[in-house]
């Protein structure tokens, strides 16, 4: 039979879909299992409406095997089928879709998805075949024809026989080369692997031949002790799920199902922490499963891991990885969203536009928001495990763009509080404020014990304030992002200007410094460059120094930033100030010293303070020798 031209620029149209157009070559099993959803829709739909006798939902399959032999693949359905005009108009012209040309005729009507929309997903075969023969039966009709292709060249349509209405497409693959292994599409496994990754809720069963090994019955007269021998023999089995979960009713559904479902698609062997099973109708309707996970994957805090959840449409999957669905700082989340809605190119690989995804993202992080907060209220000591595994990644999220989403997340922060012992959220903190306090006390530390032992958390506490403890790297950064929560100002109490004297107080203490100005200059001079300024304080109770830092760098983040992968030798340093209780007694002895005018031993002494002021803030002695000869000489 004369071979016919495809009517669409054939060599060069059809090169670039099979070529481009699809990332991956797998993806050819997921679209003619599409079509072939589609060409069962179609029928059954036909028998709805026409009300045809002897058809139930349940006589539908789909099939699919693989000759190794043979190098084929085959899909087989018993949908509409085409007739020879149908296989001309669908399969003659690229980019023609009989799925599309349906799915407008019938906009109103219910319970019919049709997934096609294109016309371009049944080429996506020659990208693992070099040759296609499709054969089909339309329903109602006697005769029967094939459509052979092998690629652009064209194709040929000549009668055939076939039994039963319904479409066989033979695909015959290529053979391997240097760059790709095309074998792997001949096993069952990865043909099982690729159903059940795309296609597993196609809602008509996937059926495939496996070989199951069976033992052979013993003849009667064989020995007790005779080997069992065994067969292998094929059985068809059902691949795919058909009903997704997340279509289900939450009132059907048990926190076992959910489980099992997490445990099965995410490979945790842990229950979630929470599940989010959520829908929505509008400007665009969706469905979204989510799970937000008890414990962090192995790989969650490094470059490798890689967010988003799964995009599905009417079942199909799309992309197994949607970043856009989530911010960074819920990058934590599992789950998938299933949209019929949505503006898939070509291909059903990527979006057309971006304003549906940004909708359904904006509603997602909401979703996450309410239930983490649902979490807090509700099981404090599992958000409290929840947060010790992501709360990183949420401080983060407050410290990344500015502070652009800080009203998002400053809610879900919890700290460390000096008077409730216990961990506690920034809105309970200043519910239980004094009167007159107008500001949030905290403090910074690598752990809870060491920030006990800050010199200047004493005062604090003796005037009955609450002080909030910092132990990430990221605190301090996120806080200074905050600058505030309802109306009250953040404080570190081991900043320079953090005072909560009387007013009388901070008189008599100006009063203190101004005598002994010289002296604490000279004290300066000696440190060198190590401080901004020595003086002396009322911030302390029982210890003799403490650092304190002016302006926005303070010690925690020096050595925060100092940690970090730099290039050169130069540290990041904060503007440091000694400060020296002035009720004392070593502010006793620095002023008799300075009376004797004995400068040089002022000056050690300065230095042995400074560096013991350094050891409590949990810095580093600067010079480790001169500390230690200072002590022995000075004791």
């Amino acid at each position: 039979m004369k071979k016919k031209q495809f009517k669409a620029e054939s060599r060069k149209l059809l090169d670039m879909m099979i070529n481009s157009i699809y990332t991956h070559k797998e993806i050819f099993l997921r679209e003619l299992i599409s079509n072939a959803s589609d060409a069962i829709d179609k029928l059954y739909y036909r028998q709805l409406e026409e009300n045809i006798p002897g058809l139930s939902r349940d006589d539908y399959y789909i099939k699919v095997n693989a000759d190794k032999e043979a190098r084929t693949i085959v899909i087989e359905d018993n949908g509409v089928g085409m007739t020879r005009e149908e296989l001309e108009n669908n399969l003659g012209t690229i980019a023609k879709s009989g799925s599309l040309d349906f799915k407008q005729n019938n906009e109103a009507k219910e319970d019919i998805d049709i997934i096609g929309q294109f016309g371009v997903g049944f080429y996506s075969a020659f990208m693992v075949s070099d040759k296609v023969e499709v054969k089909t039966k339309a329903y109602g009709n006697d005769e029967a024809f094939c459509w052979i292709s092998e690629g652009a060249d064209g194709y040929v349509i000549e009668p055939c026989q076939k039994e039963g209405n319904g479409t066989v497409i033979t695909l015959h693959i290529k053979e391997n080369t240097e760059d790709e292994d095309y074998d792997k599409f001949l096993e069952t496994y990865q043909l099982k692997r690729l159903i059940k990754k795309y296609s597993d809720y196609i809602s008509y069963p996937i059926k495939m031949n496996e070989q199951v090994r069976r033992e052979i019955p013993k003849a009667e007269d064989a020995p007790e002790d005779a080997e069992p021998e065994y067969a292998y023999e094929n059985e068809e089995h059902i691949i795919n799920s058909m009903v997704p979960i997340w279509k289900k009713n939450k009132s059907e559904l048990t926190d076992e199902d959910y489980n099992n479902y997490y445990h099965e698609k995410f490979y945790d062997y842990n229950d979630p922490a929470r599940v989010i099973h959520t829908s929505a109708d509008g400007m665009v309707s969706y469905t979204a499963l989510m799970f937000i996970p008890k414990k962090a994957s192995y790989d969650y805090y490094t470059k490798d891991f890689e967010k988003g959840l799964a995009l599905y449409s009417n079942g199909v999957m799309i992309m197994e990885k949607c970043s856009d669905l989530l911010p960074d700082y819920f990058s934590f989340v599992r789950g998938l969203v299933d949209s019929a809605d949505l503006s898939l190119n070509i291909s059903r690989e990527i979006l057309q536009h971006d304003r549906q995804l940004k909708l359904i993202a904006k509603n997602i992080e909401r979703n996450i928001k309410n239930e983490l907060s649902k979490m807090m209220s509700e099981d404090r000591e599992g958000y409290k495990e929840f947060f010790k595994e992501f709360g990183v990644q949420l401080k983060y999220g407050i410290y990344n763009d500015y502070g652009l989403h800080k009203d998002v997340l400053q809610d879900l922060l919890i700290y460390y509080s000096s008077s409730e012992k216990d961990m506690v959220s920034l809105k309970e903190y200043v519910g239980r404020m004094k009167e007159d306090q107008d500001k949030i006390y905290y403090a910074c530390g690598e752990t809870i014990d060491k920030i006990e032992m800050l010199p200047q958390t004493d005062i604090v506490k003796d005037k009955g304030f609450e002080i909030l403890y910092l132990t990430d790297p990221v605190d301090e950064f996120a806080i200074q992002m905050l600058g505030q929560y309802e109306e009250k100002t953040f404080v570190n109490i081991c900043a320079d200007n953090f005072d909560i004297s009387s007013e009388e107080e901070k008189e008599t203490i100006k009063k203190v410094n101004e005598e002994a100005k010289d002296m604490l200059s000279q004290m300066k001079d000696a440190i060198g460059g190590g401080v901004a300024e020595v003086r002396f304080t009322n911030k302390l109770k029982d210890h003799p120094v403490c650092l304190t830092s002016e302006g926005a760098l303070s010690v925690e983040m020096e050595k925060t930033l100092n940690a970090m992968p730099m290039t050169g030798d130069e540290k990041v340093r904060a503007q440091l100030v000694l400060e020296i209780n002035s009720e004392h007694k070593v502010a006793e002895r620095l002023r008799e010293i300075a009376a004797s005018g004995d400068n040089d031993k002022l000056g050690r002494y300065a230095k042995l303070l400074y560096n013991q002021a350094r050891l409590i803030a949990g810095m580093s002695v600067e010079n480790p020798a001169e500390f230690s000869e200072l002590i022995c000489e000075l004791m």
